[in-house]
């Protein structure tokens, strides 16, 4: 499986994550590659220093340079995880022929069922009153504050941003992704290597 972890810059979220998946997944002997980019990144900038220190910290040596997201890249992914809402929705917007394998983290990793089961349930209620709304039918008020109390509920699936902040930003924002990176093997076990 090849998995792509996208931010803005590609010196802080999405390499942390790249580098933490690649560990992770060697130490539960999945067969997984990994790489990141950057919605807004230049070519070959070393990842921040904090970044670079909470990886090494951890035990993480690789050498990451940021990446410019592009069609090769998005071509080559299985699964392209943003590390935020708004990245997703700016690669969705650029790539809509990949919009099936794009998500954010957060987002795929989940596991709880009972949001699981409200996500179906909000996706549902939109597409229907979606539907109305085309055919000019009245919304349905029912189904409309339903969705709008779903919409509350949903939790938030973007990774805090440490870009320019203090160290104790970057580990928590380190600590959100390896969480996330976790429920994401634990799933990816399940769901594509026979676990």
């Amino acid at each position: 499986m090849k998995i792509l972890f996208v931010c803005t810059g590609n010196t802080c979220r999405s390499p942390m994550a790249e580098g933490m998946m690649r560990k992770l997944a060697r130490g539960r002997g999945l067969n997984v590659e990994v790489r990141s980019a950057g919605v807004a990144a230049a070519q070959g900038m070393p990842i921040s220093h904090h970044a670079d220190a909470v990886l090494k910290e951890q035990g993480i040596g690789d050498r990451i340079l940021s990446t410019p997201l592009h069609a090769e890249l998005v071509e080559w992914a299985d699964l392209i995880l943003g590390l935020t809402e708004g990245h997703k929705r700016q690669m969705i917007h650029a790539f809509p022929e990949a919009a099936d394998k794009i998500y954010t983290l957060k987002e795929y990793a989940q596991n709880d069922p009972a949001v699981l089961a409200e996500k179906e349930e909000l996706q549902r209620l939109a597409a229907d009153l979606e539907l109305d709304r085309a055919l000019g039918k009245k919304p349905d008020e029912t189904a409309r504050r339903r969705l709008n109390e779903l919409l509350q509920r949903m939790p938030v699936h973007d990774i805090s941003d440490p870009f320019g902040g203090s160290r104790g930003d970057y580990d928590r924002a380190a600590a959100e992704i390896r969480a996330a990176i976790v429920s994401l093997l634990d799933k990816l076990e399940q769901e594509h290597f026979g676990g």
